[in-house]
């Protein structure tokens, strides 16, 4: 494939038109380039050939096919692309093409291959493969209505999910709500009860259970294969004794006041009927408890002229979260983009009395509410 020509003789007559015209189509091919890069990347990731590249030596073909179990050829084919997109450098460039070796810079390896970091996103290109593979039926549902669940979305979104979460919850979960202190106060009660709703790998549940070692949470998620995982990451995190899961929607929680607090983390703006399960949760848990739901830190309103956060997320929601949310017959929809005033309106009619902001910032892109008793 080559890359388009412009002729502005072909378009609108005036300089300004023109000009006009081949700016958007550049823009529109940058973006195409974009998302070649993004499926690179998936291919990377899964294929496990950036986690090889950073031991740190440089690998030609043979040897990173060799170390990943995959074909010389096509291994080849993908160094190069990732060479010339400058996401790895090359050693000898004017070498013949199987002796060529491939570096990934420390820092990039940060980005793609290091699972730990802050700045880990490999399981963006996860995102983009999940959503490919369903766009025939994402077609169909925007026609008509219907949905696309989670669950057909499959592994490569739950592990996205999961993954891209883990090292904020792991690291900076704990820190985030010690800062403020009458929510840590509930959370360090001795025996402590903390319910934590839409869990999905449970590693928002581990964090509490490591953060507060007194405590014992209760996990709820809807979709039993990120039950099973995050019972596997509980036993494998050591504190499988204090953290349980259950196949339950966060509509099926206990009707008694029996938890110290609640979280529903990044998951409330998924739910088909969110204002039910806020319900739910303040019957489960204390008066003198607290409630705190984390989600997308989007806008306050709609603007035409959004910045990157209102972007991606609307991103998100037309390919994942709203049709997830519309997959379940009578659903509200709400999308991704959940602003402060649909939060405060759900709350309100589920009992609460209002909402309020806590101040944590710098979490990623989300902002921590509190639902007022």
């Amino acid at each position: 494939m080559t890359e388009p020509q412009h002729d502005a003789t072909a378009g609108p007559t005036s300089e300004t038109g023109a000009d006009a015209v081949t700016e958007f189509a550049d823009r529109v091919f940058a973006s195409t380039l974009g998302g070649v890069e993004m499926f690179s990347i998936y291919l990377g990731d899964r294929l496990g050939w950036y986690r090889a590249l950073a031991v740190g030596e440089p690998l030609d073909p043979a040897a990173l096919a060799a170390r990943t179990g995959t074909h010389e050829r096509y291994a080849r084919e993908w160094l190069e692309q990732q060479a010339v997109s400058g996401i790895l450098t090359v050693d000898d460039a004017d070498a013949a093409a199987s002796a060529r070796r491939f570096t990934l810079p420390p820092a990039h390896a940060e980005v793609l291959a290091n699972p730990d970091s802050l700045a880990y996103l490999a399981p963006l290109g996860r995102f983009f493969a999940a959503t490919g593979a369903q766009l025939a039926p994402l077609l169909d549902a925007y026609r008509t209505g219907g949905g696309v669940s989670w669950a057909q979305l499959g592994e490569d979104a739950r592990d996205a999910q999961g993954d891209i979460n883990r090292p904020w919850f792991l690291q900076q979960l704990g820190p985030a709500l010690a800062s403020v202190p009458s929510l840590h106060d509930v959370l360090s009660r001795p025996g402590a009860r903390i319910a934590d709703i839409g869990m999905g790998h449970g590693w928002s549940s581990i964090a509490l259970a490591q953060a507060y070692p007194s405590a014992r949470v209760e996990g709820f998620d809807v979709d039993a294969e990120s039950v099973v995982a995050a019972r596997r990451h509980a036993d494998e995190a050591h504190v499988g004794d204090r953290v349980r899961f259950h196949h339950v929607a966060g509509e099926g929680m206990p009707q008694e006041a029996v938890f110290d607090a609640a979280f529903v983390f990044e998951a409330l703006h998924d739910m088909p009927f969110p204002v039910e399960v806020l319900t739910s949760i303040r019957r489960a848990v204390k008066r003198d408890g607290e409630i705190v739901i984390m989600d997308e830190a989007v806008a306050e309103a709609f603007a035409p002229d959004g910045d990157d956060v209102e972007r991606v997320m609307y991103g998100y929601s037309i390919f994942m979260c709203l049709p997830d949310g519309l997959s379940t017959p009578g659903s509200v929809g709400t999308g991704t983009v959940m602003r402060q005033s649909t939060l405060e309106r759900y709350a309100l009619e589920a009992g609460f009395s209002g909402i309020e902001l806590l101040p944590i910032e710098g979490f990623a892109f989300f902002r921590f509410t509190r639902l007022l008793q």
